[in-house]
């Protein structure tokens, strides 16, 4: 896994205009820790061929050298995040934001703090928490040492990458801590509709993650769907047709 060799513009910001009735509709997705755009493109282009607004951010820190994720600091992704949201609800009516893996979790702070400007979220295999003592010594662990072994490409489908880092940047995973506190915090605060996709076999995060956000989250509407064919970056992985089609459903349901 490496950013090294990504086709032209995989790991940079993807745009889609769209037309008609459905380019009212936005749809924002968010990739995940030492992840890139190319986590999510296949999906963005799913809704763009519909005539969907996409809009698929590099996050900060992302997609360039691995070492830029040990300067950033946690406010700064979902603040990206809400630049995106900004941008579509210039010509959408509505907005649905997908994240995946961190890009869940940074979806749900957002959701939190802007719900009202969100239609519904559909989130893969989101990250809420990280247990254990990795969370505890993370921050001694990374005035040692400045990347340890990557957790990236846990992909069933064999020959597929994300395109992501090839190193874990211990002082982001720090900053990851703090994001996911903080969005923990406010889950009760979320009214907005949800759809969550969890891979049986995730060698990434422990279930606890989308069993806290189950519990905890405010929203009314919510909905689990288990993934019986993929690993944890399943929008890349065997089940994706699944995952799109019925994400499809969803803002076709919520708009």
């Amino acid at each position: 896994m490496s950013t090294d060799h990504a086709p032209e513009g995989y790991v940079d910001d993807f745009a889609i205009r769209g037309s008609g009735a459905e380019g009212k509709i936005g749809i924002l997705l968010v990739h995940g820790f030492t992840g890139s755009p190319a986590s999510m493109r296949s999906w963005g282009e799913f809704f763009g061929a519909r005539g969907y607004t996409v809009r698929v951010p590099r996050l900060p820190g992302h997609g360039r050298a691995w070492e830029d994720l040990n300067k950033v600091s946690w406010q700064e992704w979902p603040a990206r995040v809400v630049e995106e949201l900004d941008e579509l609800h210039k010509t959408c009516d509505k907005v649905f934001i997908f994240g995946l893996s961190m890009g869940g979790g940074t979806t749900l702070y957002v959701t939190a703090h802007h719900g009202e400007r969100i239609a519904g979220i559909v989130l893969v295999n989101p990250m809420i928490h990280i247990p254990g003592v990795a969370a505890k010594f993370a921050g001694l662990v990374s005035v040692f040492k400045k990347g340890l072994s990557s957790v990236g490409d846990d992909i069933k489908r064999p020959g597929v990458t994300e395109y992501g880092y090839d190193v874990l940047p211990t002082k982001g995973v720090v900053q990851l801590g703090k994001l996911l506190r903080s969005s923990r915090s406010t889950l009760g605060l979320i009214k907005s509709p949800l759809l969550l996709f969890h891979s049986a076999e995730d060698h990434v995060l422990a279930v606890s993650n989308t069993e806290i956000i189950m519990d905890e989250i405010g929203s009314a509407q919510k909905q689990r769907v288990e993934l019986l064919n993929s690993y944890h970056v399943a929008t890349l992985d065997y089940d994706s047709d699944l995952i799109f089609e019925n994400s499809l459903i969803f803002v076709q349901t919520h708009s």
